[in-house]
């Protein structure tokens, strides 16, 4: 988590984009990933050259013959040439970057860099190199840079405090991370976000394989309660990494600010060739059916579409997105592909025809092997929505289902979601499933619990836990009626005689 000075930090940063006229948060997104970007890129750059020179291997410098595009360089310009060095000659550089035909430099080519302000410039320079070396004593502390430039880029977006006009919420680290592990993205999978924002989704993915290929002693638990490594020093041939960096990850959005933005963050994070298209996979331009190993996603809740934009491979008879994108998950994976997917609590036991069709496709068309209930609070401050994880395999069949009611997240449920424990039932409900299969107590009165699929069939393929958790209520021991009205005459007694009192003085 982010501690209290860089919280405060970014805050002064929103400030002062506010004042400097760019109030809109996604625009000032977009401004500052800009930045942050220039920032890492010259760090990144320069431990490149430190570490060939250590080995004495051969690298070249990404601004060799450019040395004045460096973050390092410009931001010791006076406010006036800073800003016409950036517009004019660093933002172009940046542009650039990568390939000629990757997602990266198409996407950029349209990006404008519309800071105009010399002090603003200036300002938010200041405040990003003060956020850096906050974060290189995090580092000190034991912290790493990853988890901590993930958080900064979290907490800047929570400033995007309500809900886009499809239902769009960013998912919380934790959660992304919890269905990493229900799902185990492993190297060599193709793994896709067929609605990826900033592309947290596939951030996860990468850093549960990276975890996977630590060693154990480099292993560690973190704050909620979960493994993490960040070396992947068991991944020794470069094959494997190209591979991890160029072909593995997916995503696509219909935002083409989030498309940039989530480009950046990926390779901010050492993903260099992140395939991430601006595309509506809901739409008739979609074609990538039969094609992912696995598939994360939140997609948007609550939305719809135009019913002749729908792509014709889509059978649900609705134009809810919700709904919808169960439809495409299900028809982008490969036979024997895997997904976890997070969808409103309508979507467990809605009664229409839609509904039903979509419950009865995850059950005979896909192993549906868990459904998880999460609390309402998990997506404040954006929505109090109730959602709940879904997690299937294509192709499979389903024989049994297995239900996890979480209580907690490990976080507060209100707003402010403060921690309040190690993981809440995050932990335990990876235990659950690692170990469902062998489980032979099934007790339906506890939080976990597997239900065959013909009860479901039967109960109108309703998936809700609660239409199978069995609630044991404590019965009630109350008072005779008599002794009830005795203490209720005694009472009428007092203040009786208390207003005689009041009366007589």
């Amino acid at each position: 988590m982010l501690n209290t000075c860089i919280k405060a930090s970014i805050n002064r940063l929103w400030d002062k984009f506010w004042s400097g006229g760019i109030s809109n948060p996604l625009t000032a997104i977009d401004q500052i990933s800009y930045l942050l970007f220039m920032k890492r890129l010259d760090e990144i750059d320069t431990k490149n050259i430190q570490d060939a020179e250590f080995t004495g291997e051969d690298y070249k410098s990404i601004f060799a013959a450019h040395e004045d595009l460096r973050w390092s360089h410009f931001k010791q310009m006076e406010g006036g040439e800073m800003l016409t060095h950036v517009q004019t000659k660093v933002f172009p550089f940046l542009k650039t970057l990568g390939d000629e035909e990757s997602h990266y430099a198409k996407h950029m080519a349209n990006a404008v860099f519309i800071i105009s302000k010399p002090s603003l410039l200036v300002e938010a320079v200041t405040i990003i190199d003060e956020i850096f070396e906050e974060i290189a004593r995090e580092q000190a502390n034991g912290q790493s840079f990853q988890d901590t430039q993930g958080d900064l880029y979290e907490y800047l977006l929570s400033e995007i405090t309500s809900a886009g006009k499809l239902g769009q919420f960013r998912t919380p680290r934790h959660i992304i991370q919890l269905m990493c592990e229900l799902v185990d993205p492993k190297l060599g999978d193709t793994i896709c976000d067929p609605a990826c924002g900033t592309g947290g989704f596939l951030l996860g993915a990468y850093q549960h394989i990276i975890t996977a290929h630590t060693s154990k002693e480099n292993l560690i638990t973190d704050e909620n309660g979960l493994t993490r490594g960040q070396l992947g020093d068991k991944l020794t041939d470069d094959r494997q990494w190209k591979q991890l960096k160029e072909k593995t990850f997916y995503g696509y959005d219909v935002d083409e600010s989030m498309v940039r933005i989530g480009l950046m963050n990926l390779m901010m994070h050492g993903i260099s060739s992140p395939n991430i298209e601006q595309k509506d996979t809901l739409s008739k331009k979609y074609d990538e059916d039969n094609r992912f190993d696995v598939i994360m996603a939140n997609p948007p809740f609550k939305g719809s579409i135009d019913k002749g934009d729908i792509n014709e491979s889509l059978s649900l008879p609705t134009t809810k997105t919700e709904l919808l994108f169960i439809n495409r998950i299900i028809k982008s994976l490969k036979i024997g592909g895997r997904a976890a997917v997070i969808v409103p609590d309508g979507v467990l036991f809605g009664s229409s025809n839609a509904h039903k069709q979509a419950r009865k496709m995850l059950l005979e068309d896909c192993e549906l092997q868990g459904v998880i209930s999460m609390p309402s609070g998990v997506f404040k401050p954006y929505a109090g929505v109730s959602t709940a994880i879904l997690i299937f395999v294509k192709g499979g069949e389903t024989e049994k289902v297995w239900f996890y009611d979480m209580d907690s997240d490990g976080y507060s449920l209100d707003d402010k979601r403060t921690k309040v424990n190690v993981g809440g039932d995050l932990p335990d409900i990876v235990e659950k499933w690692k170990t469902r299969k062998s489980a032979t107590d099934n007790d339906r009165g506890s939080k976990f619990f597997s239900i065959e699929k013909t009860v479901i069939e039967n109960a109108n393929f309703d998936l809700s836990v609660k239409r199978y958790r069995h609630t044991e209520h404590e019965e009630a021991n109350y008072e005779a009626s008599e002794a009830i009205l005795e203490k209720i005459e005694a009472i009428e007694h007092e203040i009786t005689a208390g207003i005689a009192a009041l009366k007589a003085k």
